[in-house]
């Protein structure tokens, strides 16, 4: 994997991809940024919670369940000081479809947070990570 990042002024940034995507990120204005894009450490949460939902996706796709919509919320904390890591990390799947099987969706998650994702588990060694989820039936 490939990616490049270039410097376009002041603290504003374009990331490239090595599969051709591109997206702005930017200091805050206090700084020396203009809030232009996404700060870095939001793109690495941002990252875990796209790296999460592919998995149980897909994992649910296999188990055949009628998932019609699905989204994470992620809430982090972050260390006080230099380095500001995350040390906390809550994530939470909100999953809309027909009939879903409670057992199914929670299984996705777990697999997606111990074996598949390897975001989530990478930031699990410096964070302590949580994960709940809540079913929602599709009219």
């Amino acid at each position: 994997m490939k990616a490049r990042v270039k410097w376009l002024e002041d603290m504003t940034l374009v990331g490239e991809s090595g599969s051709g995507h591109a997206v702005v990120m930017d200091g805050p204005p206090e700084l020396g940024g203009h809030n232009l894009g996404l700060r870095p450490m939001e793109m690495i949460l941002l990252g875990m919670g796209g790296c999460t939902a592919i998995d149980v996706l897909n994992i649910l796709k296999k188990a055949r369940q009628a998932v019609v919509d699905c989204v994470v919320e992620l809430d982090a904390e972050r260390a006080p000081t230099d380095p500001k890591i995350f040390t906390r990390i809550q994530v939470h799947f909100i999953v809309n479809g027909r009939n879903l099987n409670e057992r199914q969706v929670e299984r996705a998650v777990q697999l997606s947070a111990e074996k598949y994702c390897s975001a989530s588990i990478m930031l699990g060694k410096t964070a302590e990570i949580t994960h709940t989820f809540e079913l929602r039936e599709a009219l």
